[in-house]
This record gives C-alpha cells, structure tokens and sequence, in this order.
C-alpha cells in the first residue's frame, strides 16, 4: 500500500521517556534502549531524525492524560526541531483543549475515546484543525471500548467506527491498550473487519511483535503502524524499517 508508515513511539511520563506496558501506566518505568541512552524526549527525537532518517513520531503525553499536567514547554521544543512531523495524544477532554493545541505546528493531533467527554468534541476538533489533522484513537483494552461518552460506551468498535466516518473522521488509530509492550504478534479478525468496513486511514498501535507483523500490516492494506517495545529491545532492526517503507 502506498504512504504505509511505521511511526515509532515515545511514551512521556514525569516528563520523561517510559517503557508503556499493557496500559498499567502505575507501573511504566524510564525507557531503556538499544538505539540511545538515557530518556529525554528531545535527545531521542534528535537521534531518531538525525541517526535514523525518522521524521515522524508519535507522543502520547501521560502526564497531560493522567495528570492534566501537559508538557507543553517539553512540545514547543520538540517541534523546533527541524524536519519532524509530531503526532501527539495530549489527553484531549474538551474543545477548549483542542483550541489551545490548534496554535502547535502539529502534524496530527490525536482524540483518544479514553478521554474525549462527549461526541462533540470530535466533530468541533474536524472544523477547528481539518480532517487531515484530526486523528481519532479507538482506544480499548482486550477490544473493549475504553470510554466515558455514554453514547459509546458498551457499544462494538466497529459501530463507533462507522459513526466517526460519518462524521467525516479519515484518520483512525486502533489501540489496545492490553496488547501495549507486549510484542503479542499477529492481526486480529477485528481489525481485518475494520478494515473492510472503514474507508480512511487505519494505523495499528500495541503488539507489533516483529518485522513480519509490520510486513503484514502493509500486506494488508493498513495504513501504518506504531513501534515502541520492539524497536527499543532490538526485535526490530531499525535499518530493516527502511526497506519496508521503499518497497
């Protein structure tokens, strides 16, 4: 598939770069791994941009979804890096916060259903910013929605996913917060459902166990995928990534 994306990333906790695993966000510890040292965000975007040829990364702000302590002064200096695009999940609850990230640079600006407060906060987030900037996060766990909109809780992904397409959503992320850190391997029926009945773009986070998941994905006609664990341990060469995205 054309434009597939294999976006790596980088977890913010206390400020600092964390190991995500299975959403137990009590748990996560600083990041180790085998391309850097240390845990600064900054430095791990330089070295993935300035190293490794990456010019996009996905952040997800856990100090913003959990603590709605934003690291915005951490944001302004990660997008002055030159040549990066920045797609971030900042927590979003409401459309004032979705004014307030409006005045970023950002390539993306993601809507997790695991913070939204109501439906309308997505499609006021599509006539702020754009579809092309909107990103909508299905958040869930073991697929199960993860949610507090009354209008979708205890609804099936794929119900929800038809109704953010007819709201004008192109852009989704399927999340399983269960398969995070875990290297689970293999796509799951729901996604390949997913894929038939949704008509924008897909990426897939939480899971990748390997490159043979991430040629499979593109296989598959997914949009792209999101890599932490097994890019930092070292399952995944990062110099193999490249390849994928020439092929």
């Amino acid at each position: 598939m054309n434009n597939f994306k294999i976006i790596p990333v980088i977890d913010i906790l206390n400020s600092e770069a964390v190991h995500a695993v299975k959403g137990e966000r009590e748990k996560y510890k600083p990041l180790t791994s085998v391309l850097f040292k240390g845990n600064d965000p900054i430095k791990i975007t330089k070295k993935f941009k300035d190293d490794y040829s990456i010019n996009e990364i996905y952040i997800a702000d856990l100090d913003a979804i959990i603590r709605r302590k934003p690291n915005l002064t951490l944001l302004k200096e990660i997008l002055q890096i030159t040549d990066i695009k920045v797609m971030i999940d900042p927590g979003i609850i409401s459309i004032k916060n979705i004014v307030e990230y409006s005045k970023y640079s950002l390539d993306s600006l993601i809507l997790g259903l695991e913070t939204i407060a109501h439906f309308k906060v997505i499609s006021e987030c599509l006539k702020i910013i754009g579809s092309h900037k909107t990103i909508v996060s299905i958040d869930m766990y073991n697929e199960v929605i993860q949610t507090n909109v009354k209008g979708m809780q205890n609804q099936h992904p794929i119900e929800i996913i038809k109704k953010i397409e007819r709201m004008g959503v192109k852009k989704i992320i399927l999340l399983d917060l269960f398969k995070i850190g875990q290297k689970i391997g293999g796509i799951p029926p729901l996604y390949l459902k997913i894929r038939d009945i949704y008509n924008g773009k897909i990426l897939v986070g939480g899971g990748i166990k390997d490159i043979r998941d991430i040629e499979m994905y593109k296989h598959n006609n997914f949009s792209g995928v999101l890599i932490g664990t097994a890019l930092h341990d070292g399952t995944i060469e990062i110099e193999k990534l490249r390849k994928i995205n020439l092929n």
